[in-house]
């Protein structure tokens, strides 16, 4: 999601004054031995943003529902090893950004000592309290939880292995698969050596490098790349594609770009990575650009190159279950697979790997199990990249709308316009809207900039809701605030002209 794209907190009105951390023990989630043996309407197999809230949501709708993680507490990657720990981090790299940046304003910071023992602890204790959150959510529904590795004998029975030998075995009348994915890891960058990092021991943060070769310009690599050179790493970044992000719109990318360069110290594009080798100075790796080939060594490398699904081992070869060449599971409009009891969702499902998606899809399933109407067959689904500045985006690309041929007008509006950029020192953004030149309906939002995570969230309602520019431009938005510069860029789009930014000839 996305790889990265994120887990909630959870609390239980119900159960919340009386509930001791005691009562809210993962340990205490597990049902019995004599509990293994038996059958239920919906097994869900993996806990994170897509398997909890699939579990929850039948739970609410009066299924019985067991819910297996092999995880100690629910939450999955999103929670333990991707977005939750990725983005506690980022924060603290922003933290650390902005001292920097206020001597411009006048305020002066002594540099910043890092504790990184503290650092770790405080990235747990975020972690602990949204897993216990989500552990207390799942007893007061009644979701039986279950630590186990699950495995399909046949189509409609699970075994179930506990990480103490136990063994057991349950059957359902239907299931979700909800394993998500793991860091992709090539086989010629697989040293035997902890200098080599995929993202989940990069967030283990260890230690600080001297020097970081960051393998893959995507929103893994440059996130993780800009926790690194903000604690003081010199960090390196080289990506096989003429650009960052590959896929993410161009007019995105350069107020980004600009801020890494000053941050990183080298970003090399159309390079290839080809050996990693150890050695008492590091690890050396072979580069090659063009007809430029070198040897450059580093301290650590980190290898964030994509992610792929957690399918093997689960035992869908004694299913009918189909996989595609990739290893994703093949999956109907509603998550069905080529078995009508066996549904997946999230990251094994294929893109958009993000936590959110898998969340909807969650709760697609269960509304398709249940024979309920579903949400918007066609719903539209944010992305947000985590640097600074983010970026995030939905709907319709102009790359896309090229590649299907179709018209379409697109507006850009500075953020130098805005007078709350202004006010913070953040004039390097950028929103983005494409519409139709015909009906002036809103197709796509792409915005980059300081929280443009946030701000995409109006964008999705308008796409979603086939919003017209002239609608959303006569939406009064609250001055002084970022929000303006999508109301001031459908100004443009609908009026020619905005408040804010005078258009000569109009």
């Amino acid at each position: 999601m996305l790889g990265f794209r994120c887990c909630g907190a959870g609390i239980s009105i119900s159960t919340l004054k009386n509930e001791t951390c005691h009562d809210r023990n993962p340990a205490k989630m597990q049902i019995p031995q004599d509990e293994l043996q038996k059958s239920t309407d919906l097994l869900v197999i993996g806990g994170g943003p897509g398997g909890y809230a699939a579990a929850f949501e039948a739970a609410d709708q009066g299924m019985d529902v067991v819910l297996v993680d092999s995880g100690a507490a629910l939450g999955g990657t999103c929670l333990h090893r991707g977005c939750i720990p990725s983005k506690t981090l980022l924060h603290v790299a922003r933290l650390i950004q902005e001292t920097r940046e206020a001597e411009s304003w006048g305020i002066r910071f002594a540099k910043p000592e890092i504790d990184l023992a503290r650092l770790r602890s405080f990235s747990a204790e975020v972690i602990d309290s949204l897993a216990t959150g989500v552990q207390g959510l799942a007893k007061a529904r009644s979701v039986r939880v279950i630590q186990a590795t699950a495995r399909f004998e046949d189509s409609l029975t699970v075994s179930l292995e506990r990480p103490n030998g136990e063994v057991g075995r349950i059957s359902f009348a239907h299931a979700i698969i909800a394993t998500g994915s793991t860091p992709a890891m090539p086989s010629v960058w697989q040293v035997d050596d902890e200098g080599v990092m995929d993202s989940t021991s990069a967030l283990a943060l260890k230690s600080i490098p001297e020097r970081l070769l960051v393998i893959g310009g995507g929103y893994i690599g440059l996130e993780l790349g800009t926790v690194y050179a903000s604690l003081g790493a010199r960090v390196s970044v080289v990506e096989m594609a003429s650009g960052l992000l590959p896929g993410v719109d161009r007019d995105l990318i350069g107020p980004l770009k600009r801020r890494l360069d000053g941050l990183f110290e080298n970003i090399s594009m159309n390079t290839t990575v080809g050996t990693l080798q150890a050695g008492e100075k590091g690890i050396t790796a072979q580069l090659a650009q063009g007809d430029d080939e070198r040897e450059e060594c580093f301290d650590r490398v980190l290898v964030a190159v994509g992610r792929r699904p957690n399918t093997s081992n689960l035992g869908l070869e004694s299913t009918d279950v189909r996989l595609d060449e990739r290893g994703f599971i093949e999956v109907d409009a509603v998550g069905r697979t080529s078995v009508p009891e066996i549904f997946a969702v999230g990251d094994v499902a294929g893109e958009p790997m993000l936590a959110h998606k898998a969340t909807r899809d969650g709760k697609d399933v269960i509304a398709a199990i249940n024979g309920q109407s579903l949400g918007e067959a066609d719903a539209v689904v944010p992305a947000v990249v985590f640097t600074d500045p983010e970026i995030a985006w939905c709907g319709l690309t102009e790359s896309a709308a090229r590649a299907a041929k179709r018209k379409v007008k697109s507006v850009r509006y500075p953020w130098a316009a805005s007078g709350r950029a202004q006010t913070i020192g953040r004039t390097d953004g950028l929103t983005k809207i494409i519409f139709d030149p015909e009906t002036k309906q809103v197709l796509g939002v792409g915005i980059v900039g300081s929280g443009a995570g946030e701000l995409i969230a109006e964008g999705t309602l308008a796409v979603q809701q086939k919003l017209t520019v002239t609608e959303l431009a006569e939406t009064i938005h609250a001055h002084p605030t970022l929000s303006e510069t999508v109301m001031e860029a459908v100004e443009l789009a609908a009026f020619g002209s905005a408040t804010h930014l005078y258009r000569a000839g109009k």
